[in-house]
């Protein structure tokens, strides 16, 4: 693959990426109380941690998505988003393997909108994995070219 094409194939990955996680916000944020609510059927949380975190967690995944399209921070910005992924897919393969039907909260707070699809939620999370370990590794290959 040519120089000029990764270049472009990162772009799409901050893109697509950056794209995904600020629209997947922008619900959570204004139905903090109801993005509260789909984390507390989690069942993973003890309850003081869900409010606090209904409010702050839709500001980083906002934070983290804006820097990636605006190119500002972008390695940090992916290692949080990687980060904030297996995060998501620990958590429904957790109530796949207690075998719970839940609403993930991924991209609205509306009921019912995903329940039953948690196989496919954690193999779409996978997939989303993916830009964010190739913009991570282009990091690491530009820190190891300065250090070395």
């Amino acid at each position: 693959m040519t120089s000029r094409t990764w270049k472009w194939m990162l772009l799409a990955c901050r893109l697509v990426l950056g794209g995904v996680f600020i629209y997947a916000s922008l619900d959570k944020i204004a139905h903090p109380a109801a993005f509260a609510d789909i984390l507390y059927n989690y069942q993973l949380l003890p309850a003081w941690m869900i409010h606090p975190l209904a409010v702050w967690l839709p500001w980083l995944e906002l934070l983290a998505g804006v820097f990636l399209v605006t190119g500002v921070f972008v390695h940090g910005a992916a290692l949080v988003l990687g980060g904030l992924l297996l995060v998501f897919i620990a958590a429904l393969g957790i109530n796949l393997f207690r075998g719970l039907s839940i609403d993930c909260g991924c991209f609205t707070t509306t009921t019912g909108s995903h329940r039953g699809a948690m196989l496919e939620l954690i193999i779409r999370d996978l997939l989303f994995l993916i830009p964010a370990i190739l913009i991570i590794r282009q990091g690491l290959v530009r820190f190891r070219q300065r250090s070395g």
